[in-house]
């Protein structure tokens, strides 16, 4: 089985792959497993849901931009907090939550995601 740190790394690589690269199918054939359980809702489960959904966003939103700010691995899950921005100003705060197999492939995601807001009642800022 991979150490955590490996697993750290190739979730980062896919999720670069994918997002900034706009390579989702090449991500889905290096870093996932057989199988790839999908929770957000925009998202259908599986491969070919996932390859569809991130290929239309590429093509529709070129550009496109993820920044990591921290990345935690326990267990058989990764947890990455992230910085992605989109044309035309729209920016968002991200948890993504991914789950690998005993071979340190992805098989499942979960994710939370926040506007990043205008005004704050503290200067702390999201990252």
């Amino acid at each position: 089985m991979p150490d955590l740190d490996t697993n750290k790394r190739n979730v980062m690589e896919f999720y670069a792959m994918m997002f900034n690269d706009c390579r989702p199918r090449e991500a889905i054939e290096r870093y996932v497993g057989v199988e790839y359980i999908q929770h957000n809702p925009h998202v259908a489960t599986g491969k070919d849901g996932f390859i569809a959904y991130f290929e239309r966003m590429a093509r529709d939103y070129p550009g496109k931009e993820v920044l990591f700010k921290g990345a935690w691995a326990e267990g058989d899950r990764v947890i990455l907090h992230c910085h992605q921005i989109w044309p035309e100003g729209l920016e968002y705060a991200g948890i993504d939550i991914f789950r690998l197999d005993e071979h340190g492939k992805i098989v499942e995601h979960w994710d939370v995601l926040q506007v990043l807001p205008s005004e704050s009642a503290n200067p702390n800022g999201m990252f």
